[in-house]
């Protein structure tokens, strides 16, 4: 098992990926890592990622950018990028990450993982730097649903669904009503990403589930999230800020002059969305749409042109950030390759506490595909920079 390396280790260095805390070692373990520990796991190493998890490409880190296992010319998304492409290299059996705005699924789907955020509250977090607390999330990244399954259990607050109830409500998934919100995270689509993900939703309605189009009412303001983040690194923000990544200091300053009172509003609102959502499942049971909108970006193209950092993230991350404002249990799983040979994911959400069908749709998706099968050719920069072939179903 790999830990993305915000997540606490006893007598083992935990950095956040920053010069701030690049000799930081705690004294204990994060909670999730002390009940998979007790699972027998072993740890092969801490990953890097975006600084503080704050942004959705792993290219700003003291320790450098993180490459994309598919292309190592292309990020591998964030800020669980590390984890992610460590999972897709084959160099460990799963990682865990955090997710605060589609950390864990964005860069699952650049990488061509499975990536599971559950519902908001049902994995510890307690021994987890923190993001935005009313908005992060810990989950898994693995190469299959079934492994997804086996390691959410190990680290499930209570009552997860074992593999047999996934298995066997997979093989109900006949008369599944399956939500489709084109508007809004169907738009600024990349067209092969488009195509995959129809393409997708064709295997699923063949297994007669009940496709039908929804309209959900998406909330994009991120000042919570800016007020929490700002709020954790106050004092450091005063003390050390030449320590921080000149953009991670940025970030951090815009909820500098978020008032409490707009604090205790803001986390109303995010209670009010989290209300106003279910009853989307009063007529459907799960939610599909596609992971990120675009392909992976090319590092070159973002660190040549920071100005672009920003707002290909906002991208990156447009179609995740929802289902963490709204807490809902959601998977990020592969379903397809661009001609370039890179990843595309889809994502599938429930209500509340609903692993159990968001896992069950997830899996029969996964048996009645291959894209989960394929690997990176791994091999060094020296030698060649893309895999020689492209990977099952593309032609």
């Amino acid at each position: 098992i790999a830990l993305k390396d915000l997540i606490d280790t006893s007598d083992i260095r935990t950095t956040a990926a920053s010069a701030q805390y690049k000799d930081r070692t705690p004294v204990e373990d994060a909670d999730v890592v002390s009940r998979v520990k007790q699972a027998g796991a072993v740890f092969l190493g801490k990953q890097n990622l975006h600084e503080f998890a704050y942004g959705g490409s792993s290219v700003v880190s003291h320790f450098g950018e993180v490459h994309n296992a598919w292309n190592p010319e292309y990020i591998a998304g964030g800020s669980s990028g590390g984890s992610a492409s460590a999972v897709a290299a084959g160099l460990c059996y799963a990682a865990i990450g955090t997710d605060t705005a589609g950390s864990i699924r964005e860069p699952a789907s650049l990488c061509g993982i499975v990536g599971l955020k559950p519902t908001y509250g049902a994995v510890s977090a307690r021994g987890v730097i923190p993001l935005s607390v009313s908005l992060d999330h810990v989950g898994p990244l693995t190469t299959s649903v079934v492994d997804a399954v086996l390691l959410f259990q190990r680290i499930a607050d209570s009552n997860p669904p074992t593999l047999d109830e996934v298995r066997a409500l997979s093989s109900k998934v006949r008369g599944m009503r399956i939500g489709i919100p084109r508007s809004y995270f169907f738009e600024e689509l990349n067209d092969e990403v488009a195509l995959a993900v129809e393409r997708a939703l064709g295997v699923i309605a063949t297994m007669r589930t009940e496709l039908q189009e929804v309209s959900v009412s998406v909330y994009t303001d991120r000042a919570l999230q800016a007020a929490e983040s700002y709020a954790y690194h106050r004092e450091m923000v005063t003390a050390s800020p030449n320590l921080y990544q000149p953009e991670t200091l940025r970030r951090i300053l815009t909820g500098e002059k978020i008032s409490a009172e707009d604090q205790i509003r803001l986390k109303a609102e995010l209670q009010e969305q989290r209300r106003k959502i279910l009853s989307i499942f009063q007529t459907v049971d799960v939610l599909i749409t596609p992971t990120v909108p675009i392909p992976p970006p090319a590092i070159a193209e973002l660190t040549a042109n920071p100005d672009s950092l920003r707002p290909t993230e906002l991208l990156l991350l447009r179609n995740t950030r929802p289902f963490n404002v709204w807490g809902l249990p959601t998977i990020s799983v592969p379903c397809g390759f661009t001609h370039a040979g890179l990843p595309i994911g889809m994502q599938i959400a429930g209500a509340p506490g609903s692993e159990d069908l968001v896992l069950a749709l997830a899996y029969a998706y996964e048996e009645a595909t291959e894209w989960h099968k394929n690997a990176p050719d791994i091999r060094l920069p020296k030698e060649t920079s893309q895999a020689t072939s492209l990977p099952q179903g593309i032609s």
